[in-house]
This record gives structure tokens, sequence and C-alpha cells, in this order.
């Protein structure tokens, strides 16, 4: 495990040290939990990103009608 300094807003660091005492948990482990769900989701976006890139793109009025035809709209 790798030790780094972070800065937190005031606002935050109170937050984290809250929720640390309520969940029992760490702050370091709050933190490691947050970036590696927000790190996993950065992942998922790329995966769906790249499995997606060449489906055609339809033009902002086309994908209205696309909607009214649809009865989304």
């Amino acid at each position: 495990m790798s030790k780094a300094t972070l800065y937190l807003d005031d606002p935050i660091h109170k937050a984290l040290r809250l929720k640390a005492a309520e969940t029992r948990q760490s702050m370091s482990e709050l933190v490691n939990d947050a970036l590696r769900a927000s790190l996993h989701e950065d992942l998922e976006d790329i995966q769906d990103w790249r499995e997606r890139k060449n489906e055609p793109t339809l033009s902002f009025e086309d994908f209205v009608k696309q909607l009214k035809a649809d009865g989304v709209l």
C-alpha cells in the first residue's frame, strides 16, 4: 500500500470523519472505496464507448423524430 497526502475541502473532510465514525471504517478505507468505484465507472464508460464506437450516428433532429415515432415524446 502506498501513502499519499491529500488536501480536502473542510466540509468534505468533516463529512468523511463523520462517515468514518458512523461506519467504523477508516477514512482511508472510505476514500479507497470511493476512488475504486469512480475508476471502475470510468472503465465501464470506456468499455461501452469501445463497443459502440462503430454504431451509426443520428443528427439531433433525427433523434427527436425517432423519439416521437417511438412515442417517447
